[in-house]
């Protein structure tokens, strides 16, 4: 059966018969957990604790990407890092269920880590610092690296071509998204050569679960490579001098297991600003989907688009400043 274009066709007793597929008894119980790019669901067992089904998004992520990135947090989990894997049924991770494909997981709970706490960066940073150690011991073969012409030339392209950009918005939008290209390019020369490693790619207090016993990292979904600071900076916030105190703990414990270049450190904002950038067309390419107006109804405005821009110039301001002192 050929993949399915989109979600429609994932109704209720589709998830409770893929779950079933595998050998399980669900009682008919489930959930929506959070999530646009793909469809998790929390679902309840006979004879078990819940598990988490995650139908991935149709035509979005080949096989061998899939399996990339389970293999990836596979070995990490063998290796008592953190991390939420992939369940293995039939020595399989990934699964096929009437076009769909899918993967279990068992449920953890927890709650958002308090970044403002010295202890709880520090724990994080060790944590991130055994991830990388493993991440730099080979690479993926199919996933892709950060890259400038992915992340910022193609989406603001296909937001200007596509007309998401309103009229009165478009030359600025596009001068002000060349001058920080120019900006971006500088900010990686700057850096050099940066070792690229296997990365979570996706790093942000969202995807951490914290517990009495400590962080776990979740949905690796986004998994690539890239430079070491990738899945740092979008653990900072507040001003500068805030911001380096906070990476000065992450990386305090960071650097018991892994090594850090600090000319990365000039990297932060260049990469805040294709974030920004390929967020916007991320969602632009995703209105479609009937979740996505549901869940982003400001999106599709003027005002959305009004301070975007704003938000982009004030990057600029940010790209010329030097790297935070750690």
């Amino acid at each position: 059966m050929s993949e399915p274009q989109d979600f429609e066709a994932l109704q209720p007793e589709l998830i409770l018969d893929a779950v079933d597929s595998l050998g399980l008894r669900s009682d008919g119980r489930f959930s929506a957990l959070n999530s646009y790019e793909n469809r998790v669901y929390q679902v309840g067992l006979e004879d078990g604790a819940p598990i988490v089904a995650k139908f991935y998004r149709p035509l979005r992520w080949s096989d061998e990407a899939i399996l990339e990135e389970h293999a990836f947090s596979l070995a990490l989990a063998e290796r008592e890092i953190p991390v939420v894997p992939p369940s293995v049924y039939g020595s399989e991770t990934l699964h096929r269920f009437q076009g769909y494909r899918f993967a279990l997981f068992a449920r953890r709970g927890g709650r958002a880590p308090e970044l403002d706490d010295p202890d709880q960066r520090l724990w994080l940073g060790r944590f991130l610092g055994r991830i990388h150690a493993l991440g730099a011991t080979a690479d993926y073969k199919v996933r892709p690296a950060i890259d400038i012409e992915r992340l910022a030339v193609e989406p603001s392209h296909y937001l200007l071509t596509e007309g998401w950009i309103p009229a009165h918005l478009e030359e600025a939008y596009r001068s002000l998204v060349e001058d920080l290209l120019l900006r971006i390019r500088a900010r990686f020369a700057e850096a050099g050569d940066y070792l690229a490693i296997r990365l979570h790619g996706d790093c942000h207090v969202g995807n951490i679960l914290w517990t009495d016993a400590g962080p776990h990292f979740v949905d690796l979904d986004d998994s690539i490579m890239g430079p070491a600071v990738q899945d740092l900076w979008m653990l900072l916030s507040g001003d500068r001098a805030e911001q380096a105190l906070q990476l000065s703990d992450i990386l305090e414990g960071y650097e018991e297991f892994h090594d850090f270049s600090r000319r990365e450190l000039h990297l932060i904002e260049a990469l805040r600003t294709l974030r920004m950038i390929h967020y916007a067309a991320w969602l632009a390419r995703r209105w479609t989907d009937p979740a996505f107006p549901q869940a982003f109804p400001w999106f599709d405005s003027t005002r959305y688009w009004e301070d975007h821009v704003l938000s982009l110039r004030e990057q600029a301001a940010l790209l010329d400043e030097p790297p935070l002192m750690v």
